[in-house]
Parts: C-alpha cells; sequence; structure tokens
C-alpha cells in the first residue's frame, strides 16, 4: 500500500472546508515557514561543508561542491517536509491551505464543464461551482486578499439563488470527489 502525502488525500476523500481565523492562519503558516527556511539553510551549509572538508582543494574552487550541498540540502528538506514534518500539529494550518488550493485547483481544471453543467442545472455541477466560490473565498479571506473577494459577490450570490430556487443547499462546506469525476465524464 503506497503512501499518501496530506495534499493527495484531499483529492481520494472528500475535503472539508475549516473555519479558520485569518490572522492566526497567516501566523501559522509564517512560523512554519521559517523553520523550513531554517532546516534548509542548516542543512545547506551543513553538507556544502563537509564536501568541501572532505572533498574540497585548500584555497581552490569549490563552487560545485557548494552547490553540491545546497541542492543536497534542497533534497533532504523535502524528504524531510514529507514525511516527518507534515504531521507536526504546527504545520497544520500549511497542511490545510495545500488542500484548499488543491481541491480548488482540480475544480478549476475542469470549470469548462461545470460551466456546461451549471447551465444544464445539474446537481452535482451546481454544488461543485458552489463549494468552488466558497472556497476561493475562504482562500482570499485566509490569504487576507479581500479586494479578490469583493469582485465575486454579485456571481456568487447569482448562482445560490440559483441553487435555493431549485432546492439544493446552497451550503456546501465539502468537496465530494465522485461531483468531479462525474461532471468531467458527463460534460466532456
Amino acid at each position: 500500500m503506497s503512501r499518501q502525502s496530506p495534499s493527495s488525500k484531499s483529492l481520494a476523500s472528500p475535503f472539508k472546508l475549516a473555519k479558520l481565523d485569518a490572522e492566526e492562519y497567516r501566523q501559522q503558516t509564517r512560523k512554519a515557514t521559517w523553520i523550513i527556511i531554517v532546516i534548509f539553510v542548516a542543512l545547506a551549509m551543513l553538507l556544502s561543508s563537509l564536501l568541501v572538508m572532505f572533498y574540497g582543494e585548500p584555497g581552490g574552487n569549490n563552487f560545485s561542491l557548494n552547490a553540491t550541498g545546497v541542492g543536497a540540502g534542497v533534497v533532504v528538506t523535502v524528504i524531510l517536509v514529507r514525511k516527518l514534518l507534515l504531521q507536526q500539529p504546527w504545520m497544520a494550518a500549511n497542511v490545510y491551505g495545500w488542500q484548499l488550493k488543491r481541491s480548488l485547483m482540480s475544480i478549476t481544471n475542469i470549470m469548462h464543464n461545470v460551466t456546461k453543467g451549471v447551465e444544464a442545472q445539474n446537481i452535482e455541477a451546481m454544488k461543485l461551482l458552489r463549494f468552488y466560490q466558497l472556497g476561493l473565498l475562504q482562500m482570499h479571506q485566509l490569504d487576507g486578499n479581500t479586494g479578490e473577494a469583493s469582485q465575486m459577490v454579485h456571481e456568487i450570490d447569482k448562482h445560490k439563488a440559483q441553487m435555493e430556487a431549485l432546492g439544493i443547499d446552497p451550503d456546501q462546506q465539502v468537496l465530494d470527489p465522485a461531483w468531479i469525476d462525474t461532471v468531467k465524464n458527463q460534460y466532456k
């Protein structure tokens, strides 16, 4: 059985929008980013120094060894993040953000199908569009980009009213991957 990263799980199982405080989210993501940067810098410096110490020439040009150390630092950092750090509680906000963006991208990739489905009043397509709109609003809110969100309000309200008129619950807080497959296959 292969091990899935948290970002790949978002496409295999339903993804639920979480209620998060935007300022706290940004603080948590900044903290996690700085921790990863410090780990990378320490690894890159350590590996570069070790390579120069064991294989370098005193007073010689050791640029390629330093570059190799930095490259190895990148690889080790990526492995650490994927295998160890993603499960840490202080990474939860980053993981949620990645899953949210990945979920939105999976809908963006079939938006032409979703649009056709909404025009045909397909329930799954309408739910997908509503989740997409709610997820996009949340992403803009979490990232502090309220200007983009305010430009979408008319379209969002129009789609919500359309769903209510058809008796479909507009509170679509969960993305069901089956909806994506259905809409993708039905509206090629």
